[in-house]
């Protein structure tokens, strides 16, 4: 794929479940290899994942905000957005819940381009920083984060996925008028250990994000943490 594809960034809509599924498992597998225990990995279901994707958009109160990119209207890459769980509230700031490509466009714009818009709505929603949970590990995605403005806040806890501990961190981002080096407020959280449900929540996969702790409002995504996929 070529370095500047023409990335067109647009609403999610119901149609879209079965293809953002299958980016998001391929951006799992792509983005956690020898991070998570391969056998689970190889045994994630896109099939499965757009069935339970299908519902929660349905079911969906319009506090997650899923963003699709697209080149010549095949969608290559989502996104979602929403308010900051703090366990099982919500709080004023946002969180990138998940951010995926489909590999074969990974370093083509298109990850930078969901960033953007993403980050641009949610300043527009009045959010003052978002934050995101990363697998530790993933040196690509946290590139990623970095280069848009996002660091590491000292928030550290695990995500267990298939009875391993896969250590994540939190990453903050300023969006509406502070600097980026001003201390940020320690949110805690009540848990330490996330367990998965048997099957994957939020990450940042730019491939690379993370799982949730209390379930989020529908349709959030289903990832660790957070997690998001390679761009």
């Amino acid at each position: 794929m070529s370095d500047a594809e023409p990335v067109q960034i647009r609403p999610m809509t119901l149609a879209d479940c079965d293809r953002v599924s299958e980016i998001r498992v391929l951006g799992w597998q792509f983005a956690y290899r020898g991070l998570m225990p391969q056998p689970f990995l190889d045994a994630l279901s896109a099939t499965a994942d757009a069935e339970r994707r299908r519902a929660r958009f349905l079911k969906g109160d319009g506090s997650v905000l899923n963003l699709v990119a697209t080149v010549d209207d095949e969608i290559i890459g989502w996104a979602a957005l929403g308010p900051y769980r703090d366990d099982e509230l919500r709080t004023e700031d946002a969180e990138l819940y998940a951010i995926y490509l489909d590999p074969e466009h990974v370093g083509t714009g298109a990850g930078r381009a969901l960033m953007r818009e993403g980050l641009r709505q949610c300043a527009t929603l009045g959010h003052e920083r978002v934050y995101l949970w990363v697998v530790r590990g993933n040196a690509r995605a946290r590139r990623f984060y970095e280069r848009a403005g996002f660091w590491a806040d000292g928030a550290e806890e695990p995500y267990e996925v298939a009875g391993v501990a896969v250590p994540e961190l939190r990453y903050v981002r300023e969006v509406r008028g502070r600097t980026a080096d001003r201390p940020q407020t320690r949110i805690t959280r009540a848990s330490a250990l996330r367990t998965s449900p048997g099957r994957p929540r939020p990450l940042t996969a730019v491939s690379g994000s993370s799982p949730t702790r209390a379930p989020p409002p529908p349709p959030a995504p289903d990832e660790p943490g957070r997690r998001s996929v390679p761009v």
